[in-house]
């Protein structure tokens, strides 16, 4: 009798599946890899590849990654490759984790420091140049530098301990920043095989016995066919939002579009796409990484910006409103959060700045050119218009203006004849006083 994955696999050969990851290890990653490896265990597959080639990625979303490596049923691979690609920092960690790990020649790993610490503390002399009194109290920044790097290094050694691989390597790849290619990897036994291709990598994994969360597994991958996963929509969607310069970006429109509502009610349409930029901003920032100070900073700029809107003065409150927002973008992300950099691109910084200046240059001209202006409107708007006397006895009288019939009385001793011209030079609550039109 066949079994029923037996029976699967000769109506379906296609039991090896594979997905790319190009690029920092981010949210949309993840979200790939989660969609990958559940087709993979509906599917019942023999193999995962995960092809890499990643600088690193956000701390919280590699070691969600790791986990779900761990705790699957179906075997990972970790592939570096084409030739030229690495696996840097968070993809060393990916690399270690995966129930397989191979590299393609021309491939590099390692430099898994956290980015925090910026350079691996230097190695203690053996001896003190000088006889010291006392041993000096560590501060608290090489406290918490410490304390970083023993969580890393402790991390990728359990790591090690469970598949079986260098260890003591691991370590340096922490705290010293160590980078090994392809074939020195190979002989460091920090990865398990070189393959040139795909194709060679299931040839020579096959009847390789795994351990997963199911028990031992034996692979057979020899002329199996690779069935390549896109990633979703959705995927795509949420790498592209969650990049911290689009995020940014969609923050700013937000902003934009609601003042712009406020400054003119009933436009609509900048309401509209300011909430849904906003809104998808946000939650992109809620995905990263963030610095509380850079959130206080932008969230200030947003409050004097407001302010300006409703109570438009001289541009002060803009002013700060932009300088706020500067601030708040340099500090906006943790670096702690990401082993890569995270920090925003200075040509996006320094677009929005200047974005931003020009909007309110412009408000601002509006603003002063709006106090220079002569008003037309409410009773001012009658000074200086033409009238015609209907009605005049004894210095006063009725003149229609605009239509209207308004009581009048001369701005000094002034004989009218009903069908007389004159011009309004004031008013007195309900009264005009008029003059002779000339």
């Amino acid at each position: 009798m066949v079994s029923a994955p037996a029976a699967r696999s000769a109506a379906n050969p296609v039991e090896v599946f594979l997905i790319d990851v190009n690029g920092p290890i981010s949210v949309g990653a993840q979200q790939h890899f989660s969609e990958a490896l559940e087709t993979a265990r509906s599917h019942d597959a023999q193999l995962l590849i995960i092809r890499l080639d990643t600088p690193g990625g956000l701390v919280a979303v590699t070691r969600q990654i790791i986990s779900k490596i761990l705790s699957s049923n179906v075997p990972v691979a970790i592939y570096v490759a084409p030739n030229g690609a690495r696996a840097a920092s968070a993809g060393t960690y990916l690399s270690y984790a995966a129930h397989i790990s191979a590299m393609a020649p021309g491939t590099h790993l390692g430099a898994a420091t956290p980015i925090l610490m910026g350079q691996p503390p230097s190695p203690q002399p053996l001896a003190p140049s000088k006889p010291a009194d006392k041993p000096s109290k560590p501060t608290q920044d090489s406290a918490a530098e410490k304390k970083v790097i023993n969580d890393a290094v402790a991390y990728l050694r359990a790591l090690a301990q469970l598949r079986g691989r260098n260890a003591e390597w691991a370590e340096k790849a922490v705290t010293e920043a160590a980078t090994l290619t392809a074939r020195e990897a190979q002989q460091e036994k920090v990865i398990d095989l070189l393959a040139d291709d795909v194709a060679e990598l299931l040839k020579k994994i096959d009847g390789k016995e795994l351990v997963t969360p199911a028990g031992i597994r034996t692979l057979r991958t020899a002329g199996l066919s690779v069935k390549y996963l896109e990633p979703s929509w959705q995927s795509q969607l949420i790498t592209i939002v969650t990049d911290p310069n689009v995020a940014f970006i969609l923050l700013m429109i937000g902003i934009y579009g609601i003042l712009f509502e406020f400054w003119s009610p009933g436009l609509a349409g900048p309401g509209i796409v300011g909430a849904i930029s906003l809104v998808i901003a946000l939650m992109a920032l809620s995905a990263l990484p963030v610095n509380i100070a850079g959130v206080g900073l932008l969230l200030l700029g947003i409050a004097f910006l407001v302010a300006e809107a409703f109570a438009p003065g001289f541009g002060i409150l803009g002013l700060g409103g932009i300088v706020a927002f500067i601030a708040g973008a340099l500090f906006l992300f943790d670096p702690a959060g990401a082993d890569f950099d995270l920090s925003l691109a200075w040509p996006v910084i320094v677009g929005v700045a200047l974005t931003t200046l020009v909007v309110f240059a412009g408000a601002l001209a509006m603003v002063v050119q709006s106090r220079q202006r002569a008003i037309a409107t409410g009773s001012e708007e009658l000074i200086g218009m033409p009238g015609e006397i209907l009605e005049w006895s004894g210095g006063k009288g009725r003149v229609r203006v605009h239509g209207e019939i308004w009581a009048a009385t001369g701005a000094q001793p002034l004989a009218l004849e009903p069908g007389d011209r004159v011009f309004i030079t004031g008013r007195d609550r309900l009264t005009l006083l008029v003059a002779h039109s000339t």
